[in-house]
């Protein structure tokens, strides 16, 4: 089935694209606002988009017609922000974070998280999440009622436990146990189920042909 995306409302072309593109990763973004007070809030409208320079994207939406979301407020203004990563044990906190509070409540607090000082932004990241990317604004584009944010990667963090050998940057990723966002409510997706398919060399599959 065709599905005209000119023809059906906002909240059904949400529904598809939710449905289908799975699964997304999720940027958990801790931001500060201009009197210091944190915010912390889940996105999986997020990916790498760019190795040189290092590029990531966050698609944030709005609480209603003229009211951004507090995290897209806060890039704004102070142009500073860190991505943290959200493994399964820290899937309940994420979720609490994920509640619209009202402006200038503390979601860390309220999800009983605790924080480190990130090295080259203001915004710490989450002490419990395996990794965090410290990041400030490269652009922000608008997109009708929603925003994507353009982060330029300053600094990253990667629990030592799952480093298998730094100088060559090699992590050990399934140890991450991160999660992804699925379809629906409240549905998730674990990235422990693997499998692997070599890349094929050129020269390679036309010896087969």
């Amino acid at each position: 089935m065709l599905f005209d995306l000119a023809s059906i409302t906002p909240k059904e072309r949400y529904k598809l694209l939710v449905s289908t593109i799975t699964p997304r990763p999720i940027a958990w973004v801790v931001t500060q606002n201009v009197d210091g007070v944190l915010n912390a809030a889940p996105f999986s409208f997020f990916n790498a988009f760019s190795a040189d320079p290092p590029v990531v994207g966050i698609g944030i939406g709005s609480h209603g017609p003229g009211r951004a979301k507090d995290t897209r407020v806060n890039i704004r203004e102070t142009k500073q922000f860190v991505i943290n990563l959200v493994s399964y044990e820290n899937a309940k906190a994420m979720n609490v974070t994920a509640i619209e509070f009202n402006y200038g409540v503390n979601e860390l607090a309220q999800s009983g998280l605790t924080t480190h000082p990130s090295t080259h932004v203001k915004p710490p990241r989450i002490a419990e999440s395996p990794v965090a990317l410290e990041c400030e604004l490269m652009q922000m584009i608008d997109l009708g009622k929603s925003g994507l944010v353009l982060g330029r990667v300053l600094a990253m963090y990667v629990r030592d436990d799952a480093i298998l050998d730094a100088a060559k940057c090699y992590i050990d990723t399934p140890k991450l146990d991160l999660i992804g966002r699925m379809h629906g409510t409240g549905w998730y997706a674990r990235t422990s189920d693997l499998f692997q398919i070599p890349r094929i060399p050129l020269d390679e599959w036309e010896n087969r042909r």
